[in-house]
């Protein structure tokens, strides 16, 4: 009985596929994925294998502190992180891991999973740096620190604050190099676009940007991270400072340029097109699969952007309104009109 006790609780053995290989035409073709958490390992493969299959190396996927360390900083469970690192490494997929969602042990009572102080950002640091010595030497070398921190939402409901994710990557940085030299160090990406609210909802991306910079957190990122969303415009719309379009990516280079960091490449880790017919930030069908085609075609053009991956592959569930829209494959697994399109694209059919 003891046995029997001890076994439903150990880490059950994966049930892994042969070592596959991506064919692609663009090898920066890249997808976001809603995979960690799941525990489904089927799903988990069938997405991993429709990803593959479509021509995209590399996939995006959240890795919450919260499910690792769900009651306390001491032990970790990396049980559903190894399924799908495990099972995209399979698929000859590079993912690039996005790491926040705070425990509730880690932040105060009645605040949100995105509430995180500086008296845990010691806490924070040390999951970073177990889950890189983890998955370092499996090629996880890409590892996000948080994800729009210039959104209140995402800050914990707290005004932004530059200084404070700047005091965050300083602390990460050094204690990840530590045990995972090789890792890279991507700053979270920001929300695109003007301020909202006079910047308590969102602080402008630019001004967040440049006020890193001041920050001095140039010396604890390695990499940059944007989310490129297309909008209402084709990928080859101008950019402009008062403008949401693919193109933005620019004006963040420039920036980057400007303080002095311009050997440092970029990643998109979001963006895209939504098609939902009645959506008013929703384009044409045929306008989201000619302009996602040429937003991966674009994106070769720059030699310091080194993947783009789109929101999104998929969620197990859907809720029958806009969002839905995002997905390349229905939550059924039927891949849509989009994937196809893509996958003849990158294979060249």
């Amino acid at each position: 009985m003891a046995l029997q006790f001890f076994h439903l609780r150990l880490p059950q053995p994966l049930n892994l596929p042969e070592q596959q290989t991506v064919v692609s035409h663009n090898p920066i073709i890249g997808l976001h994925t809603r995979l960690t958490g799941i525990g489904d390992e089927a799903y988990i493969q069938q997405a991993l294998e429709q990803v593959r299959e479509m021509g995209a190396s590399w996939v995006v996927d959240l890795f919450p502190w919260a499910y690792v360390q769900p009651r306390s900083r001491y032990g970790y469970d990396w049980t559903g992180a190894d399924m799908v690192i495990e099972h995209a490494h399979r698929q000859g997929l590079q993912v690039i891991a996005r790491l926040d969602i705070v425990p509730a042990w880690a932040r105060p009572p009645g605040s949100t999973d995105r509430h995180l102080d500086p008296e845990y950002y010691a806490d924070y640091a040390n999951y970073v740096a177990a889950f890189a010595a983890r998955y370092t030497p499996q090629g996880v070398r890409h590892i996000i620190i948080w994800n729009e921190p210039n959104l209140s939402f995402e800050w914990g409901e707290r005004p932004p604050d530059p200084g404070a994710y700047a005091a965050l990557l300083k602390v990460v940085y050094p204690q990840v190099k530590a045990v995972a030299p090789d890792a890279i160090i991507v700053a979270g990406a920001l929300s695109p676009g003007s301020p909202l609210d006079d910047g308590r909802t969102r602080m402008d991306d630019m001004q967040y940007l440049a006020s890193l910079y001041d920050a001095e957190a140039a010396p604890y990122f390695d990499m940059w991270a944007v989310h490129a969303y297309g909008g209402l415009e084709p990928p080859t719309a101008e950019p402009a400072p008062e403008r949401v379009n693919f193109r933005r990516i620019e004006l963040v280079r420039a920036m980057m340029e400007q303080f002095g960091d311009g050997h440092k490449h970029m990643i998109i880790t979001e963006g895209g097109y939504n098609d939902h017919p009645r959506w008013n930030g929703a384009v044409t069908p045929a306008e989201r699969i000619n302009w996602t085609i040429a937003t991966y075609e674009l994106a070769q053009s720059y030699p310091w952007l080194d993947a783009v991956a789109l929101w999104q592959h998929s969620t197990p569930f859907t809720t029958r309104s806009h969002p839905d829209a995002w997905n390349f494959v229905a939550p059924d697994g039927t891949p849509r009109a989009i994937y196809h399109a893509v996958r003849a694209y990158a294979l060249q059919e």
